[in-house]
């Protein structure tokens, strides 16, 4: 099965825990990831775009304001000493590589045939958690098996800029 996933190199940090553990509490907090929860503005915009609310506006103006919204939020949640709530998990690991629906961790760490539940800490803009279902093929290879659909794009958008890194790279050898 491993023999023909593709990779390419990614450094990501990622939090995981065996999905049986706590898989009621685990659901709960994927599901508070989603796009709704996690970034209301965001869904606010998504709303007033499908309404035509935003027909007469500067989209580049809009996005500004929208980011501006976010630091400010953030910057509140800094200065309250407020941390966005999340499942203590009991593993946490590297990423080395990542494909499309795969992912490789730098040690062995997982069982397989094991489901897990875990957070991978994006380097998109802005930064977040994604969640993550995912399935341990090996002790370090994993399929992943569920993530909202936003977070899916993005994956796969950052899997096709880490594979033209490496054919910039190979090409300069």
């Amino acid at each position: 099965m491993s023999s023909n996933v593709r990779l390419v190199t990614a450094p990501l940090e990622i939090v995981f825990d065996d999905a049986q553990k706590n898989r009621d509490e685990f659901e709960r907090e994927y599901q508070r990831l989603s796009e709704t929860d996690e970034d209301p503005i965001g869904q606010w915009l998504k709303i007033a775009k499908a309404r035509g609310e935003t027909k007469e506006t500067d989209p580049v103006l809009l996005n500004l304001l929208i980011e501006l919204h976010r630091k400010v939020d953030q910057l509140t949640q800094i200065v309250k000493k407020e941390e966005p709530k999340r499942l203590p998990l009991s593993h946490n690991g590297h990423i080395d590589s990542i494909g499309f629906e795969y992912f490789k961790l730098s040690k062995p760490l997982l069982e397989k045939g094991r489901r897990y539940y875990g957070r991978i800490e994006m380097p998109v803009f802005p930064r977040r958690d994604v969640a993550v279902w995912f399935d341990a093929l090996d002790p370090q290879l994993a399929k992943i098996v569920r993530m909202h659909a936003r977070d899916q794009k993005e994956w796969d958008s950052y899997v096709t800029a880490r594979e033209r890194i490496m054919i910039r790279e190979m090409k300069r050898k």
